[in-house]
């Protein structure tokens, strides 16, 4: 049996397009994701490590000879892997054997380090974590850009002049191309181009089986039914695909789908975050649901933005739940009273408000420039404290969402429950019913009081109305500029910085923001149509959702440690058209599902592969794994448990709940709860900061999951129960390949289940389980 079910397992897993050509050659696709978490691990070091290194270490282990000790300089990695007169200072990706981590920890006194001061449990998890990622040092970049980094201050002019992501948004005219009718768009034509300067051709349209189960996983992360895929095959008209579309967008799940893309970049959590973070966050879920609906609505993205930058001071309505965005991510808290800790507690809030807010919408590193001018963008240490001195006059507050009337019935509910409350414990503060050791017994009539005064409490607890719903939502507090914190330290005051935007997009005179914190005036410089980073910004995010690789594949890094677009003119053309129609993600969405080239099949191509492994030039659509809500979703939806209900308060057991996955209860920590570890599992991106994508693994525990777990049982006994009435065997097999891939059985699979179910109904559970693990049914095509 075990050994009929990895049979079947990898017959699942070929059968998802990759063949076995492929699997030998596929480790070159990786190269790309390696140079991105470099890329990821550098702006770490940047904005966590250098600043530990220059404040606490540079000065007895810098570059200056005279002052080295120990023979130590931890000023380069060179310095630290060679280490000084005790060994080897940092072993790259071994926290244990790495002196410098033993040292931090305090462990030893005589080589503990600082001598002075113990780090805060924050620098050494960001010291540990960096070690622990194999030390990534910038200085060890590839060539960047000729000419485009110079000491600061920077070129600017040739900077926006050269640098592609800070030159305007053109809408560049199509060639005309000889594409023997392939072409389904206008950037289509684009593509073709691209690949016909290759030497390579694109391949041929999905068939519509794929496209089918493709749009429905694409756009609303489930499968279609068998009735929707046979309506859709059966319909002939030029229209039908994109009717499929519009009314998959017109879907409310299509915002669970989508807005959950969204919350990776808002890293949203449901709060605890381990000692030094805030507390749990009993109302984020109301900022997930304004994501989820905002999606649904088709928000125009300028008003999504703004909106989570400043909506609570939109006049003339306000919209506070949306500045959620960063009001759910971490608010660091001292370990201790000590003023240095508390300091550095307040610097870390505000490089996750500056890095998130950056990252997310303009594709840069900005908090980088904390402690010191960006190395490689044109980013200063002003530009930084320009937009953290918006923060700075900020504050997370939790707010009401009821009405008046509302608010007033449960105070006053409250108070009824504490009158009463206070009534029954004066009349047993001496006794007690029920007699128990050292108080004074109940009386003749006394019991008779006692049970009605504990009925009164008991009776204005279930009638009190319950506390008012509430958000989560960033409030202005100030409206000073901030000083420039010498090496990002906050008690070491440099000059003052007015509050701005960057300077590299909007000039040397950009405006004073003024108006109470800023946030305002800086959401309105984020959304400019003149802006060259908004729109590509988000325009590559969805591309990246759709395709799985972005046309920038460093999607919150458009600057020189980021990749250079693959189509720059695919970019621009569907940045420009997107502001032009209203900053509508749903009119995106149509634009590029139409177009020939994501209906492309994702077939492999030997020829096409040695010339274009990555797929680069995009010949093939990308296969890919579903995230792991919608796998789990998916599980749900086709074995006919999943509960459709859109919206409302997280569930903590995801895992014993019919729900989407969505509404799972998750920790920033990452351990609190089933959820987090269920999630992690299968690539969940960690909550502490914005995640530009997922990692992608397949590994031994994701398929003992699949196999062992109560939750995939429990789904294969579902829908093994769906399947009984469907007659023989064959006609079961059949029914549940068009339910769970949205096709008929090959022969030879149609044979091998029949012949392992033959005379043993008992082993049907053991048969779905295996077709709900196969990795064809994790997978878009």
């Amino acid at each position: 049996m075990r050994k009929w079910l990895v049979i079947l397992v990898f017959s699942g897993f070929l059968h998802s397009g990759w063949g076995a050509e492929e699997l030998a050659k596929g480790s070159r696709a990786t190269d790309v994701e390696d140079r991105a978490g470099d890329s990821l691990g550098w702006e770490f070091f940047e904005n966590k490590v250098r600043p530990i290194l220059v404040d606490h270490c540079f000065r007895c282990h810098g570059e200056e000879p005279k002052k080295v000790k120990g023979g130590l300089r931890l000023s380069s990695r060179m310095g630290m892997v060679k280490g000084g007169d005790s060994g080897a200072a940092m072993v790259p990706g071994d926290t244990e054997r790495s002196l410098i981590i033993q040292a931090i920890r305090y462990k030893d006194a005589d080589t503990a380090m600082p001598p002075k001061r113990k780090l805060s449990d924050l620098e050494i998890g960001d010291l540990t974590k960096w070690v622990a990622m194999g030390a990534p040092w910038p200085s060890l970049l590839p060539k960047v850009e000729e000419g485009l980094v110079t000491k600061a201050p920077y070129d600017w002019e040739k900077m926006r002049r050269e640098h592609w992501s800070f030159r305007p948004v053109v809408l560049a005219k199509p060639p005309q191309v000889e594409d023997g009718g392939w072409a389904k768009t206008e950037f289509d034509r684009l593509v073709f181009a691209g690949l016909a300067g290759a030497g390579l051709k694109p391949n041929p349209q999905a068939d519509s089986r794929t496209l089918i189960r493709r749009v429905y996983l694409d756009l609303i992360g489930l499968p279609p039914t068998p009735e929707q895929v046979k309506d859709f095959l059966s319909d002939k008209r030029p229209e039908a695909f994109s009717e499929v579309v519009d009314e998959l967008l017109e879907s409310e799940h299509y915002g669970e789908r989508w807005g959950r893309h969204w919350l990776d970049v808002a890293r949203y959590s449901d709060g605890l975050g381990g000692s030094t973070d805030g507390p749990n966050l009993p109302y984020a879920w109301n900022y997930r649901d304004w994501v989820v609906k905002s999606f649904n609505d088709d928000l125009p993205y300028d008003q999504f933005v703004s909106r989570q930058i400043a909506g609570d001071l939109e006049k003339p309505e306000a919209y506070p739940v949306g500045t959620g965005f960063f009001a759910v991510g971490p608010t660091y808290i001292s370990d201790g009273n000590d003023p240095v800790a508390q300091l550095l507690a307040q610097a870390e809030t505000l490089s996750d408000r500056v890095d998130t807010f950056s990252r997310a919408f303009l594709g840069l590193t900005v908090a980088c420039a904390r402690c010191h001018d960006h190395k490689f963008d044109p980013i200063t240490t002003k530009d930084y404290y320009a937009i953290a001195g918006v923060f700075h006059n900020t504050a997370p507050v939790e707010i009401s969402l009821a009405s008046q009337e509302s608010t007033d019935a449960h105070k006053l509910g409250q108070e009824k429950i504490r009158e009463a409350q206070k009534i029954f414990n004066e009349f047993t503060k001496d006794s007690e019913g029920g007699g128990k050791k050292g108080k004074r017994v109940l009386g003749p009539g006394e019991q008779e009081k006692f049970d009605q005064l504990k009925e009164n409490v008991d009776r204005a607890k279930k009638d009190a109305p319950m506390k008012p719903i509430g958000a989560h939502i960033l409030k202005d507090t100030g409206r000073a500029d901030m000083h420039v914190a010498i090496r990002g330290d906050l008690g070491k005051r440099g000059d003052l910085v007015p509050r701005r935007f960057l300077e590299i997009i909007a000039g040397a005179n950009a405006p004073h923001f003024t108006e109470g914190s800023g946030r305002r005036e800086l959401a309105a410089a984020v959304v400019r149509p003149d802006n060259p980073l908004t729109a590509r910004v988000m325009v590559n995010r969805v591309w990246q959702w759709h395709f799985g690789e972005g046309l920038v594949r460093t999607s919150g890094n458009f600057g020189i440690l980021g990749e250079k677009p693959t189509h720059p003119e695919v970019l621009d053309w569907l940045a420009a058209r997107f502001m032009e129609h209203g900053w509508s993600l749903k009119w995106l969405h149509r634009e590029i599902l139409r177009s020939a080239t994501w209906q492309m099949s994702s077939a492999y191509d030997g020829a096409k592969f040695a010339i274009d492994g990555d797929n680069r030039r995009l010949w093939r659509m990308n296969p890919r794994k579903l995230e792991v809500e919608d796998w789990r979703d998916s599980l749900l939806a086709v074995s006919g448990e999943l509960d459709p209900t859109v919206g409302g308060v997280p569930i903590e057991k995801i895992l014993e709940s019919p729900r989407r996955s969505i509404y799972a209860k998750i920790s920033r920590s990452g351990d609190q709860f089933d959820s987090d570890a269920f999630f992690r599992l299968f690539d969940f991106p960690p909550a502490q900061a914005t995640a530009d994508r997922r990692a992608t693994t397949t590994v031994p525990q994701q398929y003992l999951f699949m196999m062992n777990n109560q939750f995939m049982l429990k789904r294969a006994k579902a829908l093994a129960h769906l399947l009984e009435s469907f007659g023989n065997d064959e006609a079961r097999i059949r029914v549940a390949y068009e339910r769970l891939y949205g096709r008929l059985p090959e022969d030879q699979e149609m044979k091998a289940g029949v012949n392992f179910l033959r005379d043993h109904p008992e082993n049907w559970p053991k048969y779905a389980q295996v077709l709900l693990s196969t990795h064809e049914f994790m997978q878009i095509q």
